[in-house]
């Protein structure tokens, strides 16, 4: 038997998925260990090799792949725990990072007083080199080497561990930044060097520097984190092959993301949409709603025809970032958010998170402050004595006490009337973040199926769907590690990105067309040595396209396929309707244009097949007990039954008011809802319109 391991690390748990040839899936959380990584990973491996009856020595040689989606780079950005980084631009830019194009972020354009940010790299570091490339590739100044030599001996007194070369229009004739390079490396022979022809090779300097920066300044830390899991690994017997989820929704080798450590910054939430598409497709549904309560966040992502929702460039954490990533919202509304009284005597829940360490009060670790854990806890949603199938104690009497301390006093309210509040809320922060992945990017969430993960997901997501008018929940057995089953599930990808700014009606079909297949060689030629090929390879196009005169620009898919006058046409209509898809109206008597192109280059994996896992006993044997709950707008608690999740018949409905407990998370079925288990270890949750209110 082999097995294909999927590890999700996050800020409180570490989930680990094994599916074995014949589709039997197993899952463990263990506590997140954010000094030792590596540790958190070996207990787990330990916690699954005990499931299959295996010593973890023979285990970890029987894993054929392992797949690791990982915060560490994006740790790194967000606690400023990065390298210390020099930036070399052409001689009169190099403050491009601190300029920003005057950028401030959504909500704070026009506030005077909003700080604005520190760029990750200082201006004593930002060093000029004196050469100039025009935007033909006309070289106006030739690179000075001994100026270049000059600031870079200047880095060395400084120290720096990490070095971002950008110069102007680099990728029309690259050969500066490999020069200087080479400069860097005879002077810092230890530096990690990050240059933007490798990183980001397209036109718009602010975008092209800041991702240089970004993958400088976080790629010392992820690249010794993959080498540290790699080794612990081999030394223990392993044998097969190490992929890692990057920002994208695909895999990655190590090697790539070596080169490219800034596309593994969204690498743990990206697997979310991923496995959702891959448990929904087995019931037929392409149009999802994926969401992902953990302990720190609650991450949305919209999956559109059976394609995750990906955006061209994104702000992380203040910092611009122009290569692919799925675009997963995520809010400060996990199991672990805080709740507060704030200075107006107003209810507030998160961002602050109480994370692994302390952890909610109930978890008996030192936490003091309540969380929406606590809050569960208190209401009777989950239970008072162990959670994780008894391996993890829950003290219910410390949640009670911290609510009444924290909130339910200074309020002047009952304990259960302040737990009532704080889940009333953060499910509120929740549809709100819903509505901004799907509503504000102009999709009714009405015409999606919900796939609900992570270990509090599927408590609250009847609550959500209800609010949203969604009918129909899916809720995957695996819900407590859905983003480690997606990277054990994802595909093989890399994103070639090129500069390309043209009107559309000025595009030569065979220009372009080579330029695509030039970029699809380059992700053939990255992707060599792959061993997830047996499912075939697929190619997605894309461009960032905008009209003349307009600043916004907006990710359109390109047709596959030799391009002709008919595919552009074809291009051009995409780019009407996307327009006004997000913006509710389009141009048509204006002239789009392209800025950049982008080539995905996917090697399928075989995806697994999944054993039901429904219980054949009679009906009357799935009710184990009965637990006392407090229902949203009750003013008394009622007695509702309490099942195992193994014990649930299979196509047998259940009808709410009723909680299900599986070993990782706990699901909710409010009055009026009714849950079934289905093939393929689902549960679906039937939402009535009138919802739960």
């Amino acid at each position: 038997m082999t097995y294909r391991v999927g590890i999700d690390s996050g800020g409180t748990f570490t989930d680990l998925v094994a599916i074995a040839d014949d589709g039997v899936v197993r899952l463990h959380k263990v506590p997140s260990n954010r000094e030792a990584p590596a540790q958190a990973l070996l207990e787990g491996l330990a916690g699954l090799a005990e499931q299959v009856g295996l010593p973890l020595r023979a285990f970890i040689a029987d894993c054929e792949l392992v797949v690791l989606g990982t915060t560490v780079a994006l740790n790194a950005l967000l606690q400023r725990r990065g390298a210390k980084t020099a930036l070399l631009a052409t001689e009169g830019h190099e403050d491009s990072i601190e300029i920003r194009l005057g950028h401030k972020e959504d909500g704070h354009r026009w506030d005077f007083s909003f700080p604005p940010a520190t760029p990750l790299v200082p201006a004593y570091l930002r060093l000029p080199v004196h050469e100039r490339v025009l935007a033909d590739a006309t070289v106006y100044t030739p690179l000075d080497e001994e100026q270049a030599a000059q600031s870079v001996r200047a880095l060395k007194e400084h120290d720096v561990d990490a070095v971002a070369v950008s110069f102007m229009w680099s990728f029309q004739h690259p050969e500066h930044e490999r020069r200087v390079a080479e400069l860097v490396r005879q002077a810092l022979p230890e530096c990690y060097i990050s240059l933007s022809t490798d990183v980001l090779p397209r036109v718009g300097e602010y975008t092209r520097t800041s991702t240089t920066v970004v993958n400088a300044y976080v790629g010392p830390r992820l690249t010794a984190y993959m080498r540290d899991i790699e080794q612990s690994l081999v030394q223990r017997g392993f044998r097969g092959t190490v992929y890692y989820m990057q920002s994208n929704g695909g895999l990655g080798t190590q090697s790539i993301l070596e080169r490219r450590p800034v596309a593994a910054l969204g690498s743990g939430p990206a697997a979310g949409p991923v496995a959702a598409l891959q448990l929904a497709s087995l019931l037929g549904h392409e149009n999802v709603i994926s969401i992902d309560m953990g302990g720190t966040s609650f991450d949305v992502c919209l999956v559109k025809d059976g394609l995750p929702d990906v955006v061209a460039e994104v702000d992380v954490a203040r910092y611009r970032v122009g290569l692919p990533m799925v675009n997963v919202e995520s809010i400060g509304a996990g199991g672990g958010s805080i709740a507060r009284v704030d200075e107006k005597g107003v209810l507030q829940v998160g961002p602050e998170s109480a994370e692994a360490d302390p952890g909610p009060a109930c978890y008996g670790r030192g936490g003091t402050r309540p969380t929406v854990t606590d809050a569960l806890v208190v209401l009777g949603y989950l239970p008072s004595d162990a959670l994780l199938g008894g391996r993890m104690p829950i003290e219910s009497e410390r949640s009670v006490h911290v609510i009444e301390a924290e909130v339910a006093g200074p309020l002047g309210i009952s304990v259960d009337a302040a737990a009532q509040g704080i889940v009333e809320l953060a499910a509120a922060n929740m549809v709100e973040g819903i509505r901004m992945a799907s509503i504000q990017r102009g999709h009714d969430p009405r015409d999606f199926v919900m796939v609900a993960g992570g270990g509090a997901g599927p408590t609250f997501a009847g609550l959500l769907a209800a609010e949203l008018g969604i009918g129909t929940v899916l809720i995957p057995k695996v819900a407590g590690a859905m983003c480690a089953f997606g990277e054990a599930a994802a595909d093989l990808r890399y994103d070639a990105v090129r500069s390309y700014a043209a009107r559309l009606s000025d595009v030569e079909p065979a220009d372009l067309d080579g330029l695509f297949s030039q970029m699809e060689r380059e992700g053939e030629e990255a992707l060599v040595g792959a061993t997830l090929t047996e499912g075939g390879v697929r190619v997605e196009r894309a461009a960032d396209m905008k009209y003349v005169d307009q600043i916004h620009h907006c990710d359109v898919p390109v047709p596959t396929g030799t391009l002709t006058d008919s595919e552009l046409a074809t291009l051009r209509e995409r780019f009407h309707a996307r327009h006004a898809q997000l913006y509710t109206y389009c141009e048509r008597d204006n002239e789009p244009e392209l800025l950049s192109i982008r080539a995905s280059v996917i090697l399928k994996q075989v995806q697994p097949t999944l054993t039901s896992s429904g219980s054949t006993d009679a009906p009357r044997a799935a009710t184990a007990t009965t637990r006392a709950i407090l229902l949203p707008g009750a003013l008394e608690r009622v007695d509702v039954p309490v099942l195992a999740g193994e014990r649930v018949p299979s196509e047998q409905p259940v009808e709410g008011p009723a909680i299900i407990e599986e070993e990782t998370a706990t699901i909710a079925v409010f009055p009026g809802m009714s849950a079934s288990v289905l093939p393929h270890g689902l549960y679906r949750l039937t939402v009535p319109e009138a919802g739960v209110r």
